[in-house]
C-alpha cells in the first residue's frame, strides 16, 4: 500500500469550462460581490466611477473595492499581499473576473477614497450582523484603568456609608450625654460650651442626613457606590494607582 499520490504536473486534466464553477454557491466572495454591485459607488463618495471619454482605460472601482473587502475578511492587509491574491486566488480570481491589478493601482485606491472607505465598511459590517454572518465564536477583551477627576473622599460605598452613619451617631450619642453631664457647669459659665456642643450636634445630624440619603438612593438604583464628582467613576482595587476612575474596556470580533 502507497500513499496518497498528486497527479503528474505534466499530465492534461480535464477543468471546469467555466470559472464560475470553481467557486460553490455558498462562498462569502459571492455576498462580497453582491454587496458591492449593490452599492451606489458615486453617492458613497468614490471617485472616477463613471469612466473617461478619453485616455487609457481604468480600473472599475467597484472591482477594487471587492479585493478589499476580500482582504478585510481574510486578514490581507498590504497592497502586495492582494496583488499576489490576484495571481493565485481562485477565489479572488472569480470576484475579479481574472483581472489583475498591480499593488500601486491598489494602493492609490485607498489613498483617493479614504473616507469612502469607511462608509462602506461600516455599512458592510452592520449588514453582516443583521444577517448573523458573524460568527462571534473568539472575543478579545481588554480594558485599561483611567483616574478621574472624583476624589477618594468623594465617592462612597455603602459600607463605608453605613459606617459613617453608624459613627455619627455615636458622636452624636456623646455629645448629647456630655449635655446632660454639663447643663448645670454650663449654666453657671454662660452657656458658651452649650452654645458650641449644640453647633456640633446640629453639623453631626446635617451630616447624617446627608450620608442617609446618598445610603437610600444607592439601595433604590441597586448599586455598590456612589461618586459626586465624575457620578459614573468607581473606586478601583487596592492594588491599582488609580483611586477612583473609569475602566475603559474594549471588545474585537476574532
Amino acid at each position: 500500500m502507497t500513499h496518497i499520490a498528486g497527479f503528474d504536473r505534466s499530465q492534461l486534466l480535464l477543468l471546469p469550462e467555466m470559472i464560475d464553477d470553481y467557486v460553490d454557491p455558498e462562498n462569502p466572495v459571492r455576498f462580497i460581490d453582491a454587496f458591492v454591485d449593490g452599492l451606489d459607488l458615486a453617492a458613497a463618495g468614490f471617485a472616477r466611477v463613471t469612466p473617461e471619454k478619453t485616455g487609457r482605460p481604468g480600473y472599475a472601482p467597484g472591482d477594487l473595492l471587492k479585493l478589499y473587502i476580500y482582504g478585510y475578511l481574510n486578514r490581507v492587509r498590504s497592497g502586495r499581499r492582494l496583488e499576489a491574491e490576484c495571481h493565485r486566488n481562485i477565489e479572488v480570481i472569480w470576484l475579479l473576473r481574472t483581472l489583475k491589478p498591480d499593488f500601486k493601482t491598489i494602493a492609490d485606491f485607498r489613498a483617493d477614497n479614504r473616507k469612502a472607505f469607511r462608509a462602506v465598511f461600516r455599512r458592510f459590517v452592520v449588514l453582516c450582523r443583521e444577517l448573523n454572518l458573524f460568527g462571534r465564536e473568539l472575543l478579545g477583551v481588554d480594558g485599561t484603568r483611567i483616574k478621574a477627576v472624583n476624589n477618594k473622599d468623594r465617592n462612597f460605598t455603602k459600607n463605608s456609608l453605613e459606617k459613617f452613619i453608624k459613627a455619627v451617631d455615636e458622636r452624636l450619642d456623646e455629645y448629647l450625654k456630655r449635655l446632660d453631664e454639663d447643663d448645670a457647669t454650663e449654666a453657671g459659665t454662660g452657656g458658651s460650651r452649650t452654645k458650641n456642643l449644640a453647633e456640633k450636634i446640629e453639623a453631626l445630624r446635617t451630616k447624617r442626613n446627608h450620608y442617609n440619603v446618598m445610603l437610600t438612593d444607592l439601595e433604590c438604583r441597586g448599586e455598590e457606590q456612589i461618586s459626586l464628582t465624575d457620578p459614573d467613576s468607581r473606586a478601583m482595587a487596592a492594588y491599582t494607582k488609580v483611586g477612583v476612575g473609569y475602566n475603559i474596556q474594549i471588545a474585537v470580533d476574532a
